[in-house]
């Protein structure tokens, strides 16, 4: 093991070990008791809150508030075609200055830098004020049902309160240290399925075809302005994902056309009022529908406070970067940590090849990274909240 005094050669140590474990969601291939293994020895209690075949590790240093959590994910998505990765991608491979390996960017790299943060501060003051904490899941890349949520449904049951928390979710976008996540949009996802009559195509006064019934409301739905956003969050938006019709023959009209799509919302619009303009839309046309409805996450945000500004300063001191705040981007696990933790913001390094092949972390990321982890923790330790 690498000096664990020495952030860079601990982090790219850890991180290796990681990458190293082929934890393809839901599983974790034993890398949380890999983690468990290095934080026990240093004092931290190691939990492990399972559910539903996923494994989950809650660990905590010290006791009382302010609860200060670092969180994220081991899980990570499939590599894909093999052929195409230029090594294997669970092997990791130091190349003209970056680390290689699945996960490596998306979040291997933040959860290493976190735990030898956690370390660090564990070792450097073991009677600290408040209570140092670690989340982490196997279930964020996939389902997502019985990851962070069973934790923090725990949490709840229990009555704890975190008080600030950060998700190393890679959230640099052209520099390091360039974004915060401060927010999400949240995320609700419909089927309608569009009824006719099947028939043979040449004689259509026999059947109703569902594809003609279907495009006016769908014309519809894309032209309406759903919401105006706000300072935080863009205007809502609404995208077909999926449009499936017909029998495999080009002499039938479909009797059924099934269409996915999806909403990123601001707050500005509520799952409620989304999903009633939806059927006013429908309804309008007269089309026979039904909708089935799928809400990944409500919208969250962190507004511009103790958190942020203590987070910013850190990695412009770390970075040389003042980082932006913003709310854009898919979902992360911060729907659920938003419930529990009175503030969740997302930092970590560059995702430009997150879920791709060969993906990638750059290593002179690695010693600032935990490096402001370990201050912002330490910051919001010694500012009791």
């Amino acid at each position: 093991m690498a000096d664990p005094t020495d952030p860079y050669r601990a982090t790219l140590d850890l991180t290796r070990q990681l990458i190293a474990c082929r934890s393809v969601t839901p599983k974790d291939d034993e890398s949380l008791t890999l983690i468990a293994d290095r934080l026990a020895p240093v004092g931290f209690a190691c939990e492990r809150i399972d559910r539903g075949g996923v494994r989950n590790l809650w660990a905590t240093h010290g006791r009382g508030a302010p609860i200060v959590c670092l969180a994220g994910h081991v899980d990570v998505v499939p590599p894909g075609a093999l052929e195409r990765w230029t090594a294997d991608p669970f092997t990791p491979i130091e190349r003209d200055g970056r680390l290689y390996g699945r996960g490596a960017s998306d979040m291997k790299a933040s959860v290493a830098a976190m735990v030898t943060a956690l370390e660090r501060l564990a070792v450097a003051d073991p009677a600290h004020a408040g209570t140092l904490a670690l989340l982490l899941t196997s279930d964020e890349e996939g389902e997502a049902v019985n990851g962070t949520v069973a934790v923090v449904d725990a949490l709840c049951a229990r009555g704890v309160t975190i008080d600030a928390c950060v998700i190393g979710e890679p959230t640099s976008t052209e520099v390091f240290g360039d974004t915060i996540k401060n927010g999400r949009r949240g995320s609700l996802s419909g089927a309608i399925r569009f009824y006719g009559v099947q028939c043979h195509v040449a004689y259509p006064e026999r059947g109703r075809n569902p594809i003609h019934d279907g495009l006016p409301p769908l014309a519809a739905l894309i032209a309406t302005p759903w919401d105006d956003g706000d300072e935080d969050f863009q205007p809502t938006s609404f995208q077909i994902t999926n449009v499936q019709a017909g029998s495999g023959a080009t002499n039938v009209i479909p009797g059924v056309m099934e269409v996915s799509f999806n909403f990123r919302f601001s707050p500005q619009s509520s799952v409620a009022a989304l999903q009633r303009r939806v059927h006013d839309v429908l309804d309008a046309t007269g089309a026979t529908y039904t909708v089935d409805w799928t809400l990944s996450g409500e919208p969250f945000v962190t507004s511009r406070g103790p958190l942020t500004d203590v987070l910013s300063t850190i990695i412009e001191e770390e970075a040389s970067v003042r980082p932006s705040l913003s709310t854009h981007g898919g979902t992360s696990d911060g729907r659920f940590l938003s419930a529990v933790s009175r503030e969740v913001v997302e930092f970590g390094p560059l995702n430009t090849t997150i879920h791709q092949v060969d993906e990638y972390v750059r290593l002179d990321e690695l010693r600032p990274l935990t490096t402001i982890f370990e201050r912002t923790v330490k910051a919001c330790l010694e500012r009791g909240s």
